[in-house]
């Protein structure tokens, strides 16, 4: 899979490390929270959608940054790349 860096261009995925759902970061628990099972279900449990998905990925091989993939995970099409946090 060919992702659209926008900062360093088309790069391969291996130069990638994904960071997670894009629109689950706010259900993120307390780093400093003792209970077990919310880190759990953070982590584990996860919606495995077929369509167009909103993704963390940090360009972990080239800048550094981190972006907001829209990617089909069927096909694996990226439709969009934004920084996270960017206004559409």
């Amino acid at each position: 899979m060919i992702i659209p860096c926008p900062f360093c261009g088309p790069r391969d995925l291996s130069e990638f490390a994904y960071c997670g759902d894009a629109d689950n970061l706010a259900a993120r628990p307390d780093p400093a929270a003792s209970d077990q099972s919310s880190w759990n279900a953070f982590v584990y449990d996860r919606t495995n959608p077929a369509g167009d998905h909103a993704e963390i990925w940090q360009h972990a091989g080239g800048c550094r940054r981190h972006l907001r993939i829209v990617r089909n995970t069927v096909t694996h099409a990226i439709s969009d790349v934004t920084m996270p946090g960017a206004k559409a």
